[in-house]
């Protein structure tokens, strides 16, 4: 489950192009944050790159590139390369038959982009072409067997394109002023490009009338794992959130979107409607990681929360420069995010009090946004995110070391609430 937005520079205050997106995944799956650099590779003898379960042909360049990738997969969840393309993904449930047989993930799809193409345009008809090739198919889940279609946001300076599957048809519409995409088919008769093969199908299966006008969403849509993701729910609170500060969008005003509970969320329990996803219970997913691209003209404005939970993370600063305080270690980058997550799972337990925590995140938080907007240049903006980046982590620590090693009880919530993390908890520390 995840939530993806953008909003483009005529909605936005300052004329920027903001692009966003919360990765709901399995909450013990590790989301790494890590820089792949450009590299040239020599094709006689690195003919083939091996991706998630299948191999496709290399070509010659790959751009630098930030990723947002389950720490298992080849293929990211989000990301940004050295050209400000920023593409995300999210798992939507449709009629077509989901292949269980190795094939292209749709993060695959996302990190092959990012690396092999420069502007949204280009990026949108590689993916299409990738589809066409390779298909999309395999398992997608941490835990336990998973298998989805896929749609897309991708963006650059000036425009944006959704691009949603089922199967191997598609259907593309190029953004006006602002969109979210969450974990349902979003696009209906209002599509700007549909697969040639797409009406057909869906005809033939009686799944769509020849004498009204072709609507993608109603034709494939799978209804009831839809609805029980309940992402028309949060797709519905983004757009609204969206809608009004239409002309006055901001990354604060987005961040807040991206922190958002429903109102059946309570501040201790679970809940799959809203965009800041927790877990628990029956509901499986958890909002693992977070950012926020600000892109402008001629400079690229980066936010990361490389943690779990909007809501209790901090929203680092970040310049795309020869230098980053984002490594290549992806081991590195897991320990990072598993320390992280298990001062999370403190605050939920009721361990650390959770009001004097966000109380002292947050002021991390706006000093370094403050000082990164005061910035009058890249080396300046480099010092600030450096320094963000090193608190944040040095805040962890302090946090988890005034535990003085406390065992994990979890106090609120309901029983099967508490039993659910304290399971979840005793795995992370086992397999981490």
């Amino acid at each position: 489950m995840c939530d993806t937005l953008v909003a483009l520079p005529s909605v936005t205050r300052d004329g920027s192009l903001i692009f966003a997106k919360n990765s709901d995944r399995s909450p013990n799956e590790p989301l790494v944050t890590v820089r792949i650099p450009a590299k040239d590779y020599d094709m006689e003898k690195e003919p083939m790159l091996k991706l998630t379960y299948i191999s496709i042909p290399q070509v010659p360049h790959t751009h630098e590139v930030v990723l947002m990738k389950p720490s298992w997969m080849w293929g990211a969840e989000m990301g940004f390369n050295e050209f400000g393309l920023n593409i995300g993904n999210e798992a939507v449930f449709t009629i077509e038959n989901r292949r269980r047989q190795a094939s292209l993930t749709g993060m695959d799809m996302v990190r092959l982009a990012l690396e092999r193409t420069a502007d949204a345009k280009s990026a949108l008809d590689y993916m299409v072409m990738l589809l066409g090739e390779y298909g999309q198919g395999g398992n997608c889940g941490y835990n336990s067997k998973f298998y989805y279609h896929n749609s897309f946001l991708i963006a650059d300076r000036t425009a944006a394109y959704v691009l949603e599957t089922a199967g191997k048809f598609y259907a593309i519409k190029k953004v006006e002023d602002y969109y979210a995409i969450s974990n349902c088919l979003s696009i209906g008769d209002d599509y700007d490009y549909i697969h040639s093969g797409a009406i057909k199908n869906a005809r033939t299966k009686k799944r769509a009338r020849v004498d009204t006008a072709f609507d993608f969403q109603n034709s494939y849509t799978d209804r009831l794992y839809t609805h029980f993701a309940k992402s028309r729910e949060r797709r519905s609170l983004a757009m609204t959130l969206l809608e009004r500060d239409k002309g006055n969008i901001t990354v604060e005003s987005v961040m807040n979107i991206l922190r958002a509970h429903s109102q059946d969320k309570q501040e201790d329990g679970a809940s799959v409607s809203s965009v800041c996803m927790h877990a628990g219970g029956f509901v499986g997913d958890h909002t693992t990681g977070s950012y926020i691209a600000e892109i402008t003209g001629n400079a690229d404005n980066y936010y990361i929360a490389a943690t779990s939970l909007p809501c209790l993370s901090i929203y680092l600063p970040l310049v795309f420069a020869n230098k980053m305080p984002i490594g290549e270690d992806e081991e590195r980058a897991k320990e990072n995010w598993v320390r992280a997550e298990m001062l999370h799972r403190y605050i939920l337990s009721g361990q650390i009090n959770r009001a004097e925590y966000v109380s002292e995140k947050t002021k991390i938080e706006q000093k370094h946004l403050s000082l990164f907007a005061q910035a009058a240049n890249e080396k300046e903006k480099l010092a600030v995110s450096f320094a963000a980046f090193e608190e944040a982590d040095n805040f962890i620590k302090e946090q988890l070391s005034a535990l003085n090693g406390a065992p994990y009880k979890f106090k609120l919530g309901s029983f099967g609430y508490r039993r659910y993390w304290t399971r979840k908890t005793k795995s992370l520390l086992k397999n981490s």
